[in-house]
């Protein structure tokens, strides 16, 4: 790729939220080239959830869909990484894994998070079929079922009341989670949800699917979905080499907006689980057509700022480029001279 290529807005991922700010930005027949590596977070769920009009949408579908998007307003995709990122004076400049490099006047950071999950065998194989998190993005599908939730902090037993909507077969392993007070434990009960004693070694599956939670003792309780709750930690990578600082949140770490997801860095925003750890795709891509919007407007004002400050030059009949070429100069040797064009 040529290092001269130069656009509007650069926007670093390809999921929900980057997609839906490249279409708001390219619909105002902005240039924009989208990053995307390739690597969508919720790649192994069957189906995308909650999204008015395509509920259930398997997500790599969704995805190629909005691309068909994008380019048909003219927008540019690249299946690539973006490796760094640094201003160079007025522009931003993106390195990426292919060896080119792109410019462009704004970033948006719509890179994501990464899931860290707790390192027992087995979690990571059946993560997004039967081991799952969230009860609105896949609490439909396990409902009536017998299901686990994994303690490892006082939040889990709020994960367990949230499942225990959804079922009435629900078990607290009690795992690593510390104790959760005499009222906690008195909700559970008051629930019938059961509490096991003992930390998970592993868990059994057959044919893909969860089967059993089997403890340290070689004790096995049979459930057909585990829930857990990883780390979420967005990926900051080019926004700390921008000059940004990550901002810790109890569940992990993210990048910090402000209105319409400006980030710290000028010229930069951010959109989607990057600034928001629970963003589903719904939220991540509203998300990323307000930033998307937000970055345009930011446009539209510095291009109606250099546009009369070249119409000022002009009026005082300097060359608009800041080379002076004489004309602004009365035969007296006076500067000031009349207008080149009246209002």
């Amino acid at each position: 790729m040529s290092t001269d290529q130069q656009y509007d807005v650069v926007v670093i991922g390809g999921g929900p939220a980057g997609l839906s700010a490249t279409v708001t930005l390219a619909r105002s027949l902005r240039s924009v080239l989208v990053v995307d590596a390739g690597e969508p977070r919720n790649a192994p769920s069957t189906g995308a959830h909650n999204v008015l009009g395509r509920e259930g949408v398997p997500p790599l579908e969704l995805l190629a869909a909005g691309r068909r998007e994008a380019e048909g307003y003219g927008a540019e995709i690249r299946r690539d990484l973006a490796v760094s990122a640094r201003r160079e004076r007025e522009v931003f400049a993106v390195e990426l894994a292919s060896g080119g490099t792109v410019r462009a006047r704004r970033l948006v950071l719509a890179t994501g998070l990464v899931d860290e999950l707790p390192e027992i065998p087995g979690v990571r194989e059946l993560w997004g079929h039967s081991v799952l998190h969230c009860p609105y993005c896949h609490g439909w599908e396990v409902r009536g079922r017998r299901i686990g939730v994994l303690a490892t902090s006082p939040m889990s037993i709020h994960q367990a009341l949230m499942f225990r909507r959804l079922s009435d077969e629900i078990t607290l392993f009690r795992h690593t989670m510390p104790d959760p007070g005499d009222d906690a434990e008195e909700q559970l009960a008051a629930l019938g949800v059961r509490v096991v004693d003992g930390t998970v070694a592993r868990l059994r599956s057959a044919d893909g699917e969860l089967r059993a939670v089997v403890l340290d003792d070689g004790g096995e309780v049979p459930v057909d979905a585990l829930v857990v709750a990883p780390r979420f930690l967005a990926r900051t990578e080019l926004f700390e080499q921008l000059g940004g600082k990550p901002s810790d949140h109890p569940m992990g770490a993210f990048i910090a907006t402000g209105p319409m997801s400006r980030t710290e860095v000028p010229g930069v925003w951010a959109a989607g689980n990057a600034d928001d750890l629970s963003a589903t795709v719904a939220g991540a891509a509203g998300a990323g057509v307000f930033a998307g919007a937000a970055v345009n407007a930011d446009l539209v004002a510095e291009d109606a700022a250099e546009a009369v400050r070249v119409r000022r030059g002009e009026r005082a009949g300097r060359d608009p480029r800041g080379a002076g070429d004489g004309s602004d100069v009365r035969e007296d040797g006076a500067a000031g001279a009349t207008p080149l064009r009246t209002p």
